[in-house]
């Protein structure tokens, strides 16, 4: 459901007893965790257990399974994911209240308030540049807060509510959240047309970026990939107002480059080029030229910071990764599991990269699972075709979430325009045949990744599982076992 945005935007410390509704979500849960560690009472609901309403509830939240009207009784304000629909119980409860009502981007703006904002945005890479700069920042001693879309490997969080001044944010297009915010300064990783279930158009998804750029402090700064059309748009509309700009990418006229990119297993190397004068090399612990761009742009907006190269090196070379984002899942019988966010045709193309890379002379098994109605609607073919940069492809059907399913909008239209032979791709509508449709397919040497931003990032673990299976039974059934028994 879509919440008006009040005018008026009071700090956390104001809104009294906060209940969110969805709190088990990446977005809602950060902001919960943030609240809990300024002393605020949070409450919360969402459709089924996890380990995330686990960790709320340590923390100090009362966190409830399925949603119920008596559960907002003693709450002041109430925070609404764009997931929830407008008969939902608690929402339905709070208007007959007059309880306040916020979105997500509300509630974000208003644990921000006070702090030195920045806003990471973009079609692509925003949860993987947060965590970089976010980490980056923490090896200079900075100790950032930060709200991410994804869990930090190293903290195993996906925020935090640090002592420094600088706030770390994923700054979220999808329903205009990031026009809520009033960042000192920007990351925008590229720009191209997306969530046009929202949008509507093309057009009017570009144009939301230009009045972000309204958004950014006078004295702030934007940083933006010159290698993207879209975002080296915006670098020419923010030059033309005046504004202080960093593009960053491999092309000639970027003010920060990265020269000499080599890739090696999970090991991405570049050098810095700053204006023509070289900053040194960084080795990056996770694989692909997008990951590339993405730290790249964190180094820009650490440096502009006042940090040193030294020490933002040093951050991004420790970064191990987020959960979700070409996330090692284990390894059985020779066959090592990936799982990945990627759900657009560009993310697919950027991880089936990196899976080529990290799976050197053995090949690449996919699961994809299409995520929304709507988008596979507009961008079914064009996932296909993205596709048929592995070697063998399992198309499972479309993870609606919150939209209603539709005639002819399903897996076998992206299964369709995969361009590889018939035996090599297959289109499998029921989630619980997919685990064996990968391991029939994997052998020794393979690299599977599941694909997708639902519940697909489950199948992994089913996959490990049944490759268990298999090696003991190739080893029970091999030679002299039945001498043994």
């Amino acid at each position: 459901m879509r919440v008006p945005v009040p005018e008026v935007l009071l700090p956390a410390d104001q809104l009294g007893r906060v209940h969110f509704v969805g709190i088990g979500g990446a977005g809602l849960s950060g902001i919960a965790r943030i609240m809990l560690a300024r002393g605020i009472t949070v409450s919360g609901s969402d459709a089924k257990e996890s380990r995330t309403l686990e960790a709320l509830r340590a923390l100090g939240a009362r966190c409830h399974v399925g949603h119920a009207a008596d559960q907002v009784r003693d709450a002041e304000t109430l925070v609404v994911s764009t997931a929830v629909r407008e008969d939902n119980p608690e929402v339905v409860e709070a208007h007959e209240r007059g309880l306040r009502i916020l979105p997500r981007s509300a509630a974000l703006e208003s644990v921000m308030q006070g702090r030195r904002v920045i806003a990471v945005a973009g079609t692509h890479g925003k949860t993987t540049t947060t965590s970089l700069l976010t980490v980056a920042l923490q090896h200079c001693g900075a100790d950032p807060s930060f709200a991410i879309g994804g869990e930090l490997n190293e903290s195993g969080s996906n925020a935090h509510d640090g002592s420094g001044d600088v706030f770390v944010a994923e700054a979220d297009e999808s329903d205009g959240a990031f026009l809520v915010y009033s960042p000192h300064g920007a990351i925008v990783t590229n720009v191209e047309a997306d969530h046009l279930d929202n949008w509507g158009t093309e057009e009017a998804y570009h144009e939301a970026f230009t009045q972000f750029l309204d958004r950014i402090d006078d004295d702030g700064f934007l940083v933006a990939c010159a290698d993207d059309a879209g975002a080296a748009d915006l670098v020419d509309q923010a030059r033309a107002k005046g504004m202080s700009v960093v593009a960053v990418g491999e092309a000639a006229g970027a003010d920060l480059r990265a020269e000499g990119l080599t890739f090696v297993g999970s090991t991405s190397t570049f050098t810095v080029i700053d204006r023509g004068r070289r900053l040194g090399e960084i080795a990056l612990q996770i694989p692909g030229r997008h990951y590339v761009l993405d730290a790249l742009a964190a180094l820009a907006a650490g440096l502009r910071l006042g940090f040193s190269f030294a020490d933002l090196k040093r951050g991004l070379e420790a970064f191990t990764g987020t959960r979700r984002r070409m996330e090692l899942k284990g390894q059985v019988g020779g066959v090592r599991v990936y799982d990945s966010y990627a759900h657009h045709p560009n993310e697919i193309t950027g991880d089936l990269q990196a899976a080529r890379a990290l799976a050197g002379d053995g090949r690449v098994v996919v699961a994809f699972q299409p995520h929304l109605v709507s988008r596979t609607r507009l961008f079914g073919a064009g996932m296909g075709r993205a596709l048929g940069a592995a070697d063998e492809v399992v198309v499972m059907d479309v993870y609606v979430a919150r939209e209603d399913p539709e005639p002819g909008v399903d897996g076998k239209l992206v299964a369709a325009h995969v361009p590889l032979p018939d035996d090599r791709v297959v289109f499998v509508p029921s989630w619980s045949a997919t685990p064996a449709a990968l391991v029939e397919r994997a052998r020794p040497g393979d690299l599977v990744l599941t694909l997708g931003a639902g519940d697909v990032t489950l199948v992994g673990p089913e996959v490990l599982e049944l490759l268990a299976e298999r090696e003991t039974a190739d080893v029970e059934g091999g030679p002299g076992a039945d001498e043994d028994r």
